[in-house]
């Protein structure tokens, strides 16, 4: 193998070892948000990013942006979680063709709710990663760039 041939094999081990990582901790996620407070995790992404805005709502194409989703399949979400009472649509009045989304009240206590469950699921899918491996060097690298220095575990 010349060293052109090492450097894609190193790229497809760190690329399948992220993955690995990804699987891990979402898999945990989806169980224990399903389980304490049924949202999957793509709605609680999509509700925790409308819950960061300064006026609580975006526009449909920011929200599928910052769920990673199509905007066919932001709209199916939107509605779902509108059919639930999480999330309100708001025409936008600058613009009449624009649709703002943004979360109810009955929304932003249920993401009260699921953030201390998130958070929780993530340190132990975090954990479990460390406890693993070939997934240690990345959930480390994950959380040496997420913290500050002081705030770090150790």
């Amino acid at each position: 193998m010349g060293i052109r041939d090492d450097a894609v094999e190193i790229r497809a081990r760190g690329w399948r070892t992220l993955a690995g990582l990804h699987a891990l901790i979402e898999a945990g996620l989806e169980k224990a948000l399903q389980r304490e407070v049924q949202l999957s995790v793509v709605e609680y992404t999509v509700m925790e990013a409308l819950s960061r805005q300064d006026g609580w709502h975006m526009r449909m194409q920011q929200l599928a942006r910052a769920a990673a989703l199509s905007s066919s399949a932001a709209t199916r979400l939107v509605n779902r979680l509108e059919d639930r009472g999480l999330l309100a649509r708001i025409l936008c009045l600058d613009d009449r063709r624009g649709v703002y989304t943004e979360l109810t009240p009955a929304g932003r206590k249920l993401l009260d709710a699921a953030r201390p469950v998130h958070e929780e699921a993530l340190d132990r899918a975090l954990d479990e990663a460390r406890a693993t491996p070939e997934l240690a060097p990345v959930a480390e690298a994950l959380e040496s760039i997420a913290l500050p220095e002081h705030q770090s575990r150790g």
